[in-house]
């Protein structure tokens, strides 16, 4: 596995406690002060258990926040665009001591981890907001979700005994769910030096299709890695994406050069530095290069349409390890019979197709097919089934 790429850090993180030493750490945390996670923070609990968050530890302290804000680095020099904090309200506060242990609960009773408490600090919403997602707007999904949080900030190093709350329903995607360690263990196995990393929140349709193979034509191998955490209201919920998914691919890829894997992160839609931060975890999970389209990890008119691909420019291979594939936007044009961008085909008035997510959403409400030139029909097939299904009786 020696020809894989190193790790951001250059080690893979392991969080995880298992066998005695993790009945010891269960039996412990009954006596601990009690921490319940947001449902972002768990899924920010996995990802640093599973390595994703490499070279993460635990929820950040003072030194790496405030360092992360403004210069968008750790504490240490090492790149990270997003502080990856633990916040809670003053009445947990009260319970907790620095120098001693929290256990940390999932909201459904699940206990999760135990934490070392290594410091309690004010959260300086003020710093991080306007740093991380270029708006003070709570409209912004992103910055509501901090202007909700605790005022104030538990940082330490997190000993896991469960991944996964027990009471998850249909979310799990055990097959799928797939660590670091097991994508680059399947990439090694299939011989893949180069893998391109594919991140969605939103079925493929045609135009990430183009993009996913113009990136299969340079690498040995296509990670598709939609991401199943913590989205907003709307989206289309995971398990129906995951049909999508695996329909298209069945049809339309090659299956030896493609891998379809679940990213069990949270959306902050803090475009730019959010693709920052997914380029960070896709290296973790050994891809060598990583698609930013349009408007990466975007919401409403936050963010230029390719400022996502602009701030890569701002490091050098020794901040950031993986290669950025930058996109511009496609559709499928009539008159080249095919998909196209603003690089390879000249615009036409007319010629090419371009649905918006309202549209698609209108059309499959009404259990109508979007074009063919827009949505594989396999994929429309379940898109509809769906959508169908979500209209009220005699609505």
């Amino acid at each position: 596995m020696s020809h894989l790429i190193a790790p951001h850090g250059g080690t893979l993180v392991s969080r995880l406690v298992t066998g005695d030493a993790r009945e010891a750490l269960v039996a412990e945390a009954a006596s601990l002060p009690r921490i319940e996670l947001s449902a972002k923070q768990a899924c920010d609990l996995e990802m640093i258990a599973i390595g994703a968050f490499s070279p993460l530890q635990g929820f950040v302290g003072q030194a790496d926040f405030q360092s992360i804000c403004r210069d968008m680095k750790l504490a240490d020099g090492t790149l990270w665009p997003i502080p990856i904090t633990l916040a809670v309200d003053a009445d947990v506060k009260a319970t907790l001591q620095v120098g001693e242990r929290a256990a940390l609960h999932h909201a459904d009773g699940t206990l999760m981890a135990v934490i070392d408490v290594e410091e309690i600090f004010a959260h300086d919403k003020t710093l991080e907001i306007p740093s991380v997602f270029r708006t003070e707007d709570e409209a912004h999904p992103g910055v509501k979700q901090v202007m909700d949080e605790g005022d104030w900030l538990v940082g330490g190093t997190i000993h896991v005994v469960e991944l996964v709350p027990q009471q998850e329903p249909g979310e799990q995607f055990t097959e799928h769910r797939l660590p670091p360690a097991a994508t680059r263990a399947a990439f090694a196995e299939r011989g893949w030096k180069t893998v391109a990393a594919f991140q969605t929140r939103n079925p493929i349709h045609r135009a990430h299709e183009y993009l996913t193979k113009c990136a299969q034509e340079i690498c040995d191998g296509l990670l598709i890695h939609p991401l199943v955490g913590e989205t907003k209201p709307g989206d289309i919920p995971a398990d129906v994406r995951m049909d999508c998914y695996q329909v298209l691919i069945e049809n339309y890829y090659v299956a030896e050069r493609t891998l379809l894997a679940v990213m069990p992160a949270a959306m902050r839609y803090a475009g730019p530095r959010e693709a920052v931060l997914h380029a960070i975890i896709r290296q973790n999970y050994g891809c060598t290069h990583f698609i930013v389209g349009r408007d990466h990890a975007g919401v409403g008119d936050y963010y230029g349409t390719y400022d996502a691909q602009l701030i890569f420019d701002e490091f050098t291979a020794a901040d950031l390890a993986i290669t950025p594939l930058k996109f511009e936007h496609a559709a499928y044009s009539h008159r080249a019979q095919g998909m196209v961008s603003a690089k390879t085909f000249p615009k036409i008035q007319g010629d090419q197709v371009f649905l918006s997510g309202t549209k698609v959403r209108e059309l499959l409400q009404e259990g109508q097919r979007p074009p063919a030139e827009f949505t594989r029909p396999e994929v429309a097939d379940v898109l509809i089934a769906w959508a169908t299904s979500q209209v009220p009786a005699g609505a």
